[in-house]
């Protein structure tokens, strides 16, 4: 599918980027999901669409094993350095789709994915595949951007991240996880939202946004509705878009 090629070539060439990335690597959503986690230290646990590794990192001190898995070799290759560089030996790192999981079923005690869903193109079959490769009563470590319920919203933010990063596919309403993962077979035992400021610059810059490229979603943005503007928290200086904010769950699904 073209939308897979798009990552692989999108994040083949930001993968370094992505390891030092401010957003993955401190973000307060990592922390909570480390909490959030029920461990005894003898699980394993498979890290779903890996990206910079920072998952797969927080959690390798934690648990017996890890398998790290993402599409793009580039950046399997930048999350091996930055975990082997944690001396953390307990990583095993193999390139997989996540909608195409090549693990056995009820393989593993936990299933993480952090800030890597909005790329899947069938966000169903995804989730159809944690359930198969997590063991019965096990937890499904969640967490991604999504939009608000309002389709006006909906519309704004999913348009802006498409014209950014072409491989974006689709942030998703709070109800549709829900809806999703329930439907999959999965109780939802937490959540949690927050928000995230997006410097406009660096953010373009994460995906080697041309410079015109980013003048033009710079007009696009500068053009919203009031509505859209306040709903964002989008802030304008000197006719320039600085900031905006977007929003985040962090959710426990469990297996049963």
């Amino acid at each position: 599918m073209d939308i897979k090629n798009d990552v692989q070539q999108q994040f083949g060439k930001s993968a370094a980027y992505y390891v030092s990335s401010k957003v993955h690597k401190d973000g307060k959503d990592l922390q909570t999901l480390v909490q959030m986690t029920t461990i005894n230290g003898e699980e394993e646990l498979l890290d779903i669409a890996t990206g910079g590794g920072h998952t797969a990192n927080a959690f390798a001190p934690l648990v017996k094993k890890v398998t790290a898995v993402d599409l793009t070799s580039e950046m399997l290759q930048a999350a091996e350095t930055f975990i082997n560089e944690n001396g953390h030996q307990n990583v095993e790192f193999k390139q997989a789709d996540a909608e195409q999981l090549p693990f056995a079923n009820e393989a593993f005690a936990i299933v993480t994915c952090r800030i890597a869903p909005h790329h899947f193109p069938n966000v169903n079959k995804f989730v159809e595949e944690v359930y198969r490769v997590l063991k019965s009563n096990s937890q499904f470590l969640l967490d991604d951007n999504v939009v608000p319920e309002n389709d006006e919203y909906d519309l704004f933010y999913n348009t802006i991240e498409k014209w950014r990063d072409y491989s974006h596919f689709r942030a998703w309403k709070k109800t549709e996880w829900l809806r999703m993962l329930e439907i999959t077979g999965f109780e939802i035992s937490e959540w949690h939202r927050f928000e995230k400021t997006f410097l406009f610059e660096p953010w373009c810059k994460r995906m080697n946004l041309s410079q015109s490229e980013m003048d033009k979603l710079s007009e696009y943005i500068l053009g919203a509705s009031q509505k859209v503007k306040d709903k964002f928290r989008i802030v304008i200086k000197n006719n320039h878009v600085i900031s905006f904010q977007g929003e985040a769950i962090v959710l426990k699904a469990i297996k049963r």
